[in-house]
């Protein structure tokens, strides 16, 4: 039996990308480090595969043009039910739209922006598959903005997406959590200066994980590298690596209750 796919309220974090200079490499990465398995992808995306988990989609790879020498980063996808329609809300806002509209078969429809601050993130609007369940292992649950300036910022995401806003926790003073119909869907950290200038901001996928020190050891015994060393907060045990080709995600257990 075919399970159906759960309609995402807009804005919701529904999907993450990577697109890389090795395909091959990175899929050999991942799968060691997460057990992922992979499937061909919707043709209209080129060299681009679907990352799967306990029989699920978790994630998508593509592979990038031997001449575009581009530094390679996670990208998350926000929901929409008109892609056309948060194409014109990016627009006005003051974002741009650098690829689509445009249709990926039975996927759906999706477009890649970035916001006024230059940090990139995708749409997608009628995910017609049903996700991995979140919270397992090796898939994504949680979707941060890094930016220098998160309450200019704030602003853009709040008019497209029409998301509520609150401070984080006293840990984190500069991050503020969105939400949609009062639920936590995602956060936008203000970094300031500890922003590297030649980076630019982005969006930062966090994927679970059993254990935070096994994964970073793995991380590094694959050719990756440490960013932030494993810590504990009160949203649980973490660590920010960098895979092979230099994207960086954090590695979570969340607390328990």
């Amino acid at each position: 039996m075919t399970e159906a796919a759960t309609r995402r309220t807009p804005g919701t974090p529904c999907w993450t990308s990577l697109m890389v200079h090795s395909l091959a490499a990175t899929q050999d990465f991942y799968h060691s480090l997460f057990g992922w398995e992979f499937t061909p992808g919707p043709q209209q995306l080129g060299a681009y595969v679907r990352a799967v988990q306990g029989g699920r989609p978790v994630a998508g790879l593509s592979e990038l043009p031997p001449e575009r020498h581009l530094p390679v980063a996670w990208m998350t996808y926000l929901a929409s039910d008109d892609a056309d329609e948060t194409a014109e809300m990016i627009r006005a806002c003051g974002g741009t739209v650098a690829v689509g509209p445009l249709d990926a078969g039975e996927a759906g429809r999706m477009l890649i922006a970035a916001d006024p601050e230059g940090a990139v993130f995708g749409v997608w609007q009628e995910c017609t598959y049903a996700a991995a369940e979140p919270g397992a292992p090796g898939t994504p649950v949680w979707h941060e903005l890094l930016t220098r300036d998160g309450a200019g910022v704030l602003k853009f995401y709040k008019m497209v997406f029409g998301y509520q806003s609150e401070p984080a926790t006293p840990e984190e003073p500069g991050c503020r959590t969105l939400r949609l119909d009062g639920r936590p869907v995602c956060a936008v950290q203000s970094v300031g200066d500890a922003l590297p200038r030649d980076r630019g901001p982005y969006w930062m996928t966090h994927f679970a994980v059993d254990d935070v020190d096994e994964t970073v050891r793995r991380v590094t015994a694959l050719g990756g590298q440490v960013v932030r060393p494993p810590s504990r907060g009160a949203s649980g045990h973490r660590a920010t690596v960098r895979d092979p080709e230099g994207a960086a995600f954090t590695v979570v257990r969340r607390a328990e209750g």
